[in-house]
């Protein structure tokens, strides 16, 4: 996930906030959706996993 398209200098902690909260809906959603054509259920996304590299995971 790309923050400098989620958030920028410009808004106010609030708004930051915000388009986070809505970012990580949208990435639940689109998880839930692939999940449900595979025939899964997916798992609610860590949003700490937003904050370490692949490799560390």
């Amino acid at each position: 996930m790309n923050s400098t398209k989620i958030i920028s200098d410009n808004m106010t902690l609030d708004e930051k906030l915000a388009a986070i909260d809505a970012a990580m809906q949208a990435a639940q959603q689109q998880a839930d959706e692939d999940a449900q054509q595979n025939g899964s259920i997916a798992a609610p996304i860590d949003p700490a996993d937003l904050t370490m590299c692949e490799g560390c995971q």
